[in-house]
């Protein structure tokens, strides 16, 4: 699409340049421009910028441009190219979206502490957030829910284009947003275009998107179990749930947390003392790392044996069923059972 002007009664075309041509760079330029003026893009809902390159994983380099929170309460992972093809900045913003997925209000409170501490404001972050999302306290469980990718860049390959129609039709949020620089006479222009999803179809699209994501949904929620331990039957089970009741149930009788731990490494965490809900979270959080967001960690979830403290992951797939038959070898007497739930039973 040609930008024009009209001179003297005449439609002079304003000539395309390139953010190299004019020395623009993507992060002391693009990025500390867009971070004050995120509302070029043209997000919606609009989306408040909670840090600038972004990065706290270990054993990686890798920064998110931009990070944001927009009004729905969901996470925005913002990534900028310059380039006219956008170099698989798609499979970059999915690793990010993947590693602040976990992310709390109250981690994005000192993550955004931090970024308000190098500019000049005395906004408190925890009021400027609660604000900004229209809330008066925070609501853990309506917060993060989704991430949201926008790619902003000089122009994007058919591959990329491809790629993101593809993953938004299988139930992700990313926005393509086109920022094509020129020069008028000196002066630099920018033009802004929503690429994907396409302006006239968005609200198709989305409708489409989240009438699959509704089928997802209800394909899971069939997916619950009735378990027995010990005589007693459990009903209506997810596969997290259904564990989390048969290694209690292991434990309360003849088990040991070690041979749990044996079994399920990394799926079963063992701390000294009988500690609270609030301690199990400090310890599984340590060193910045979000990790009590997969364990079973409210008060009357965790398991007490002997003057310690057991959580139970809730992250089970396909090798629930596996470790499952193991314990009823290992506990006969407990006499472990399981079988998928009824949908008339719902």
């Amino acid at each position: 699409m040609s930008i024009y002007r009209i001179d003297d009664n005449r439609i002079v075309q304003v000539e395309p340049t390139t953010f190299k041509e004019q020395g623009l760079l993507e992060r002391s330029d693009l990025q500390t421009l867009l971070k004050n003026q995120i509302d070029v893009l043209s997000l919606d809902p609009d989306t408040l910028i909670v840090a600038e390159e972004f990065g706290e994983w270990e054993e990686s380099q890798l920064r998110i441009d931009l990070l944001g929170v927009n009004k729905d309460a969901n996470l925005v992972v913002i990534e900028l190219k310059r380039t006219e093809s956008g170099d698989h900045m798609e499979l970059q913003a999915l690793r990010y979206a993947a590693m602040i997925s976990t992310l709390t209000f109250d981690r994005l409170v000192t993550i955004y502490e931090e970024y308000l501490s190098r500019s000049d404001t005395e906004k408190d972050a925890r009021d400027d957030l609660l604000e900004f999302l229209g809330w008066d306290d925070p609501k853990e469980e309506e917060f993060g829910q989704e991430v949201r990718i926008v790619l902003a860049s000089s122009g994007f390959s058919k591959e990329l284009t491809t790629s993101v129609m593809w993953l938004n039709d299988r139930g992700l949020d990313i926005h393509c947003v086109r920022l094509r620089p020129c020069d008028n006479d000196g002066q630099i222009l920018l033009d802004v275009q929503t690429v994907i999803p396409i302006p006239d179809a968005e609200k198709y699209q989305i409708g489409i998107r989240e009438k699959r994501q509704r089928e997802r949904a209800s394909r899971q929620k069939r997916d619950k179990y009735d378990v027995t331990i010990g005589g007693k039957r459990h009903r209506q089970q997810t596969k997290g749930g259904m564990m989390r009741l048969i290694v209690s149930g292991i434990l309360q009788n003849s088990g040991t947390p070690e041979q749990i731990q044996e079994l399920i490494k990394g799926k079963f965490q063992i701390f000294d003392g009988e500690l609270t809900s609030e301690q199990i979270k400090e310890q599984l959080d340590a060193e910045g790392k979000v990790r009590s967001n997969r364990f079973f960690c409210k008060d009357e979830e965790l398991i007490y044996v002997k003057d310690r403290t057991c959580v139970l992951s809730k992250q089970w797939a396909i090798e629930t069923f596996d470790v499952v038959e193991r314990l009823k070898k290992m506990f006969p007497d407990l006499n472990i059972d399981y079988e998928r739930s009824r949908q008339d039973d719902a």
